[in-house]
């Protein structure tokens, strides 16, 4: 345990109340798993559980609502519901950052946004096509992968356009309500089934200007802007996009775990025929592959836990932005994480054998909700060691992540 996560327990108060309901939310989620399988989205009984929690509040500025959660408890958070259901961490996860770009925006949408009390969603690829109509923008375009979507009632989509205060086009995130958006229902994946993640199409709905999330701008370090009504606010003081992607390594962390035991306890019950009846927990084969799963999952912790211990001292010192290859080893760790996990979970699958392979056994459902977490574009494997590898050489790395 470091230093920084020790002060953060004895300080926080709400921590072990914070865990319990996650713990609650990945309880009734793995109950209804198999329910969420077939139908492609969560029962809307984990749903309820979910805004019950009101995890969604969590990272808001004060005065809408927020705390000063800290970084290792909300980890902590989405490791603990992960380790029941892999979908349920997915969006728990995205209901709380989702509310930290409205703080962004001017006052009349932050009110309008935070006290209408619905979940929010968000496309971040930039594939939408934006009109300047003289008042605000016209907005047309079909996102997929809009996780949350069938349970919100704000989404923030991305597009390249030229804003009203610039002379040059630029990355933003354009809001819109539920009401003026088709879903296309084709999330039809191989894991994360119960994210419900449908596409969104949109056709010439109109975006008042301060409903624009001026993304480019915060990612470049500009802040919360004219109005800025909270100097303090915890997200306006670290770099946002390496705040906001923190939690994908504790979704894989608390699948592979579960898993992990998953895979001790079959193996201390598991006899095999075909080896002379031998009990498999009594094969060195066996207890070797445990042995050393459970050290790369102790590594894989830690890294997790330098990622958030950087955060914090980000947030300490007002940083928000970030030198070169500070960034992209971020992003490599994130990749890092992501496959090996990933890689983990096959492991389990290919010692364990046959018996693991029925759809809605624990096994096969977490291996394929963890290798479709890895190959979100946010920590691909091998963009980020490659992005990694260039700044350490002085290079340019990723544009984005």
């Amino acid at each position: 345990m470091s230093i920084n996560q020790l002060e953060v327990q004895q300080t926080t108060l709400n921590r072990e109340e914070l865990l319990e309901k996650a713990k609650g939310i990945g309880l009734i989620a793995e109950k209804y798993a198999s329910e969420a399988e077939k139908n492609a989205k969560l029962s809307e009984e984990v749903i309820e559980k979910i805004k019950e929690a009101q995890f969604h509040k969590l990272l808001r500025p004060k005065e809408y609502g927020g705390q000063d959660l800290d970084y290792f408890t909300f980890g902590e958070m989405i490791r603990t519901i992960a380790y029941h259901s892999v979908p349920a961490a997915w969006l728990s996860y995205f209901f709380v950052i989702h509310e930290t770009w409205p703080a962004f925006l001017p006052k009349e949408s932050r009110d309008l946004l935070f006290n209408q009390g619905g979940l929010m969603a968000d496309v971040f690829a930039p594939v939408g096509k934006v009109t300047d109509d003289g008042e605000g923008y016209r907005l047309s375009g079909q996102w997929n992968f809009c996780s949350g979507v069938l349970w919100s009632d704000w989404i923030a989509l991305g597009a390249v356009a030229k804003l009203k205060d610039r002379s040059e086009p630029e990355y933003s995130m354009y809001i819109v309500h539920k009401d003026d958006v088709k879903i296309i229902n084709n999330w039809d994946t191989l894991g994360l089934r119960g994210t419900g993640s449908n596409g969104v199409l949109v056709d010439n709905v109109y975006i008042p200007p301060n409903r624009v999330f001026k993304m480019a701008r915060v990612m470049a370090g500009e802040g919360l802007g004219e109005d800025n009504y909270d100097p303090d606010y915890q997200i306006a003081n670290v770099p946002y996009m390496q705040f906001f992607l923190m939690g994908f390594q504790f979704i894989q962390i608390g699948g592979v775990e579960r898993l992990l035991d998953i895979f001790q306890s079959k193996t201390e019950n598991r006899i095999r025929i075909f080896n002379n009846g031998q009990n498999e927990k009594e094969a060195a084969s066996s207890q070797r592959v445990l042995a050393e799963m459970k050290i790369q999952l102790s590594a894989l912790k830690g890294l997790s836990n330098e990622y958030v211990e950087k955060l914090t001292y980000y947030q300490k010192n007002s940083m928000v932005t970030l030198e070169e290859e500070e960034r992209e080893k971020l992003f490599a760790t994130r990749g890092y994480v992501a496959k090996s996990a990933a890689e983990m979970a096959l492991r389990v699958m290919l010692t364990l054998g046959g018996n693991s392979v029925f759809k809605t056994d624990p096994t096969e459902m977490f291996l394929r909700d963890l290798i479709t977490v890895a190959v979100h574009p946010t920590h691909l494997y091998e963009d980020s060691l490659a992005a990694y590898g260039k700044s350490i050489f002085g290079f340019k790395g990723n544009p984005t992540w």
